[in-house]
Formats: structure tokens, C-alpha cells, sequence
């Protein structure tokens, strides 16, 4: 209830009824002797107190699973919960995941992939277990450690009068038209902050939410764009798009990992952070890390 805000929502998820899923929370507000939530109509909101409580309850919830399928004679990997941003989630996030459960087919494995501030927000209500993120994340609740570098790169069709150059100084740059990710993303959060410095607005023609959306836009002579050396990999070797080098923008970032500091790290959390980290083992950035190639 306190991740859906609602009985019946929360009912729903349970596969209880509203009226048990309501008795059970009035009967463990009066065992307790405390109300864990406000309530405005239909809506359930924690209090102060729901709140303090919600990690340490969360937290002896996955333990109390965790004993139950080793005691059951299982693993103990049970679920696992993934969150990644764009560019993690379509890149590297989906190959981490396909060989987590070639090696754990009895767990039961998610991934959602949103922009960083959804992955933060979902981190944040323990709607998730890990986050894989490509942007920045200052939340107080949240745990963040360094996963690998990464850089943007400008790029454009190869028909571009900058394709033939393979460069552009900053002034150029501001007579283009852009093709460029949606606020909100990591992506474009990098973008901004390299021309923050730079007083003259932009031409940007489309805002997009999908990186492969981006691509094709400027692949069609559209404007040009600005994502991932990773996303571009393959499309720089086939020749399809071109990129174009800006010595005046620093365009490194960083890939996050983030979970709740709150969250009890369960094994399947464990082993799938470790399996991240083997993968981009003696890697200086995400480009260079060995993928399958796309055909």
C-alpha cells in the first residue's frame, strides 16, 4: 500500500480482496498501536512514522524470501528488479540480464528502462532493486557508486557538409539544427551542461525519447544529433552515420549504479553487480567494452 497509495490498487497486485487487503492494514495499526498512514479519500499517503518504518520493513521482507527458497531447497535468487536508463538499458543492460538468467533460470528477472529522474523516482519508493543510470543522481536515499565512463559524441549523416570535415568549432555548432534526447534524460543533462557556456540559444528542431528514433531522424538529414559513442558504434562501422569531433566540448560522463541505501542486498543483486563489473573489467570507456555486433 504504500508503494500503490491505494487499498484497492494495492488489493490488486496482492490478489486479495479490498476488504482483506483493508482489514489486514486496520488490524496491524491496532496491534501496533500506531497509524502508519494518512489518509484524503480513497488515497493512502505514509506518515512520518509509515516512512521511517518502510526501509526496515521492505528490508526483513527480502530477507524473510531470501530464507524461504534456501530453506525450500532453492537458490536464493528469487527476483531481481532492474532499472536502466536509454542508452545502459538498449546497450549493455539486456546482454547483462540474458546471461544472468542463462546462469539463474529460476529467477525471476525485470527490467524497465526510463529516463535517469523515473529510475531515480522508482529507486527512491524501492519500486526497484538496482538502477543502472547515465546521469547524474543527488537523492539522499539513494546509494551511487561509479560503474564506467562514457562520452557523447556529436554526429551526422553522411551527406553532411560536416561529414566531410569530421570536425566543428562551437560557433558552427550553433547554426545546426539538433536532433536531441528529452529533458530529463542523462543524456541530454551532459549535453546541456557542456553549452552551458555558451551564450546563443540552439536550433533545436525535435526532442526525442528514443535513441534509435534519434538516429534515424538524423540519418534522414533531419539535423544532427548527440548521444553515446556506444549507441553509435555500429552505425559508425557500416558508414550509416558520420561522427563529428568538438575539441571545445567535454562531452565525458559517467554510468551509475544506484540502489535504496536502505535495500537489504539480496544474492541476486550481489552476483548481478558483480557480473556488471566483470564485463567492463580493464575497460576505460563504455565504447570499448566487446559486444556483439549488429548486422
Amino acid at each position: 500500500m504504500a508503494q500503490h497509495e491505494s487499498v484497492s490498487r494495492a488489493a490488486q497486485s496482492l490478489a486479495l480482496s479490498q476488504s482483506a487487503t483493508s482489514t489486514s492494514l486496520t488490524e496491524l495499526e491496532r496491534q501496533s498501536d500506531c497509524q502508519l498512514f494518512d489518509r484524503a479519500g480513497k488515497r493512502l499517503a505514509l506518515n512520518a512514522l509509515g516512512r521511517q518504518l518502510l526501509p526496515e520493513a521492505v528490508a526483513l521482507i527480502d530477507q524473510a524470501r531470501e530464507i524461504e527458497r534456501l530453506l525450500g531447497g532453492k537458490s536464493g535468487y528469487g527476483s531481481l528488479n532492474v532499472g536502466a536508463t536509454l542508452t545502459v538499458g538498449n546497450y549493455l543492460a539486456t546482454l547483462l540480464i540474458g546471461s544472468f538468467m542463462q546462469r539463474h533460470p529460476e529467477c525471476r528477472v525485470k527490467l524497465q528502462v526510463h529516463n535517469t529522474a523515473h529510475v531515480v523516482q522508482q529507486i527512491a519508493h524501492y519500486e526497484l532493486d538496482l538502477g543502472l543510470i547515465e546521469g547524474d543522481c543527488q537523492h539522499p536515499d539513494i546509494e551511487v557508486q561509479p560503474w564506467v565512463e562514457d562520452e557523447l559524441v556529436v554526429f551526422c549523416a553522411p551527406q553532411h557538409p560536416l561529414a566531410q570535415r569530421g570536425s566543428a568549432s562551437l560557433e558552427e555548432l550553433t547554426h545546426e539544427a539538433w536532433i536531441l534526447r528529452e529533458q530529463g534524460s542523462g543524456t541530454r543533462l551532459t549535453f546541456d551542461q557542456a553549452m552551458r557556456h555558451h551564450p546563443r540559444n540552439l536550433n533545436i528542431r525535435l526532442e526525442l525519447e528514443h535513441t534509435e528514433a534519434i538516429k534515424r531522424a538524423v540519418e534522414s538529414g533531419l539535423g544532427i544529433g548527440c548521444i553515446s559513442r556506444l549507441a553509435l558504434r555500429d552505425a559508425f562501422r557500416r558508414g550509416s552515420l558520420m561522427p563529428v569531433e568538438t575539441p571545445e566540448l567535454d562531452l565525458r560522463r559517467q554510468f551509475y549504479f544506484i540502489w535504496h541505501k536502505q535495500k537489504y542486498q539480496t544474492a541476486a543483486m550481489r552476483e548481478f553487480l558483480e557480473q556488471c563489473r566483470a564485463l567492463t573489467a580493464g575497460v576505460s570507456r563504455s565504447d570499448q567494452i566487446v559486444l556483439p555486433p549488429i548486422i
